[in-house]
């Protein structure tokens, strides 16, 4: 019964298939017109070797397509499609032979040229094989088309070497460059056309994209590198639109009717483009970012382009890690001078204030320069000494364009100002507006008091009043005046006491003069309003000490209530020296001519006896004014530590004696008077430490307040407590100090 069943159901589908192949024709005339339809179609549909010098045969069409029809009734086209494709994976070895051949060429002589022949090649072979879609196949048409190319493409990636992608590159930049260089010309479509027949544009969409990525940057390379003076954003835009768009549109815009839809199609890839010529040129402004700050202000069309670019793209953590890079190998290091470092942080601050006017980025690259500086012990002296010059060696670091401001401090956030503006999203957690453009200000800032500067500057200035020699104080008084507005009278007053002096002195020399004229023109000052001057055991010989107790007597009858303390080591003396042959005229320092006046009365002296006679003097200090004669050839060291007077010259001819450069006096400065000062609180901490065992920094800060005058900053403070570590007095750990053992 089983078999029986069977046997009908598969008779019934035999029936029912000879039925739809014969199409009702009586006998088998309808199976036969369909075998002679099905030789016909797979003949004309198999893949042919267009390297076959053989002409290929030629159908009638109207045969083809009733021969289709007659599949299409039949509803075997699908069996059709799968013996086509079936035929045509048979003949792919001949797309792979090609392909290697053009490889095999290309990577012996790697010209583009061979690579645009095999895109070429292999276009010819798709269209050989292309089965005719309205035609002939009006009913499967896009689905044989569309199995057809996917099976093509297929065979063709998987034989496709990886050096092909090199190649594409290659004559995708050749491609380039040739519309770049005549962008006016009629574009070249037929390249572009094969790629999008391979679908070569979609597989290699980002290769693509990287040959005008790579093109903008060379450009920009070449043209940017080292050119800060004027912006050069728009003539990079102006370049792009000429250049560059003219090669865009063949990939990206294809097919397009007008240029209304061109421009639609690239919006999203022109944007991608304009994003990396911003990025390439803020990438290189990144790197010249130290030297642009150098060049300030002929930089400042540089500093533009960088402003304008970090708008539109987000590489502001990029710049300052670049800049504080720089910085940390070129500038905060030992063998960096002081005023180097003050004059590029002083155009840093310009700089960014061009680039980020809210300040963040000065906020954050400024900071290493800040604490770099506050630990170099010559910062203060350096910055007080181009608050007072006069701007002839053209580094100081006062724009005299700008005008003189007091110093301003930090402003607290004023929440109801109508101009308030929140803080930038990348400002840090310790960030502050900073409301002043008045460039002194923010570098005062760098330390917690301007007390420090304060007394800076009385010392350099008490330098300055005691080397004028023609009693014109102009520019110290207008110095002073100056730094009045910037600092408030209160902190000048002892400036202001110095000056008085200075006149004072020259009234009471007068005076004396009048009364009993001398060579000697001391310089007299109040010891209560001076920073303290280096003390010296020098005793003057001879008819030096002589003006002076003679000078002295004169002053006390003018001063009765005063008494004169001379410093003999300050100051210069002006000597004619009467030998046997020669006459010499020196301006010396007091040591050398207290050596050279002892000559007068023997001509022969040992060093030892020497410092003897003009008091506590160190060795090396009494050999270096005794080189001096003998530089001149008045002294002549005849043994070791022997000298004896040259009376008569042993080399023929005059010698010129060089004036010697004019020194400061030695004044106590601001960094050893701290370091005196904190000796004296000294006592005060090793209590704290033996009573109270380990405290922080703070709580000795906190405690030392209480101090008669004290008045250190807790960095000062910690300097000193680092010395004192160093010494062996204190140790630290986890913060917290205690006395050593």
């Amino acid at each position: 019964m089983a078999t029986n069943a069977v046997r009908a159901q598969v008779g019934a589908k035999w029936q029912e298939s000879f039925a739809r192949l014969n199409r009702g024709e009586p006998g088998i005339t309808g199976l036969m017109a369909f075998s002679e339809a099905w030789t016909l179609v797979t003949e004309f549909l198999r893949p042919r070797d267009i390297t076959d010098p053989t002409p290929p045969k030629q159908y009638n069409m109207q045969q083809v397509r009733a021969a289709f029809d007659i599949i299409n009734k039949c509803r075997r086209l699908p069996v059709m499609l799968e013996v086509f494709l079936d035929d045509m994976r048979k003949c792919q070895h001949l797309i792979t032979r090609e392909v290697e051949a053009h490889m095999t060429l290309y990577e012996t002589t790697p010209d583009p040229d061979t690579i645009r022949k095999l895109v070429f090649r292999l276009v010819e072979w798709y269209n050989a094989w292309l089965p005719i879609r309205e035609r002939v196949t009006p009913v499967l048409g896009p689905t044989i088309i569309s199995a057809y190319t996917l099976a093509f493409q297929t065979h063709l990636f998987s034989v496709l070497p990886p050096t092909f992608a090199g190649g594409i590159k290659s004559l995708v930049a050749a491609s380039l460059v040739h519309v770049a260089s005549q962008p006016a010309g009629p574009p070249d479509m037929t390249l572009w056309a094969a790629f999008e027949t391979l679908s070569l544009i979609d597989r290699y969409e980002t290769l693509i994209a990287s040959v005008g990525y790579e093109f903008i940057e060379s450009y920009v390379l070449e043209t940017c590198a080292g050119k800060w003076t004027e912006p050069m954003l728009a003539t990079l835009r102006t370049w792009m639109v000429d250049r560059v768009v003219p090669w865009m549109i063949l990939p990206y815009a294809r097919g397009a009717t007008n240029a209304d839809e061109a421009k639609s199609m690239m919006q999203g890839v022109g944007s991608r483009f304009d994003f990396h010529l911003h990025k390439t040129l803020c990438d290189l402004r990144s790197r010249e970012i130290f030297d642009i700050i150098v060049d300030f202000p002929e930089s400042v069309g540089a500093l533009q382009d960088l402003k304008e670019c970090l708008q539109r793209v987000d590489q502001r953590a990029e710049l300052v890690q670049a800049l504080r890079r720089a910085n940390k190998k070129r500038l905060l290091h030992p063998g960096a001078d002081t005023k180097d470092i003050l004059t590029q942080y002083v155009s840093t601050i310009k700089c960014l204030r061009i680039v980020d006017p809210p300040g963040v980025l000065l906020f954050k690259v400024a900071d290493p320069i800040r604490r770099y500086l506050r630990d170099r012990p010559d910062t203060i002296r350096c910055i007080v000494a181009s608050l007072v010059g006069d701007g002839e060696s053209g580094d100081s670091l006062v724009d005299e364009s700008e005008p003189i401001l007091p110093l301003q401090q930090p402003e607290m956030e004023n929440y109801s100002d109508p101009e308030w503006t929140p803080e930038p999203i990348d400002a840090g957690p310790d960030f502050r507006a900073n409301k002043s453009s008045d460039v002194i200000s923010t570098i005062v800032s760098i330390y917690d008091s301007k007390d420090l500067f304060v007394k800076e500057l009385q010392v350099l200035l008490a330098q300055r009043l005691l080397v004028v020699k023609d009693g014109n104080f102009d520019r110290e008084r207008r110095n002073i005046e100056i730094l009045k507005i910037r600092f408030g009278e209160p902190a000048l007053q002892v400036c202001e006491v110095m000056l008085r002096d200075m006149t004072d002195s020259r009234r009471i020399d007068q005076h004396v003069q009048s009364q009993n004229a001398t060579i000697m023109h001391p310089t007299i000052i109040s010891r209560h309003f001076w920073p303290a001057l280096e003390s010296s055991d020098i005793i003057m010989p001879g008819q030096f000490q002589a003006l002076q107790e003679r000078y002295a007597k004169e002053f006390s009858v003018f001063k009765p209530d005063k008494v004169l303390r001379w410093l003999p080591h300050l100051g210069r003396v002006h000597l004619e020296l009467e030998l046997d042959d020669r006459k010499i005229d020196a301006d010396v320092p007091p040591l050398e001519a207290a050596f050279i006046e002892l000559f007068s009365d023997k001509d022969v002296w040992t060093v030892d006896d020497l410092i003897s006679r003009v008091g506590s003097v160190s060795r090396s200090a009494a050999l270096k004014a005794l080189a001096t004669w003998v530089d001149m050839h008045v002294l002549k060291e005849d043994d070791e530590n022997v000298f004896r007077l040259l009376s008569v010259a042993e080399e023929p001819g005059t010698r010129h004696v060089p004036k010697p450069a004019e020194e400061l006096p030695s004044i106590v400065s601001v960094q050893q008077q701290q370091a005196e000062q904190m000796r004296v609180y000294w006592k005060f901490i090793e209590g704290m430490l033996t009573n109270l065992g380990q405290l922080g920094l703070d709580r000795i800060q906190t405690m030392l307040k209480f101090a008669p005058g004290y008045d250190q900053t807790i960095e000062q403070l910690g300097n000193f407590m680092e010395a004192a570590r160093r010494e062996g007095l204190v140790t630290v750990k986890d913060g917290m100090w205690k006395l050593g053992r």
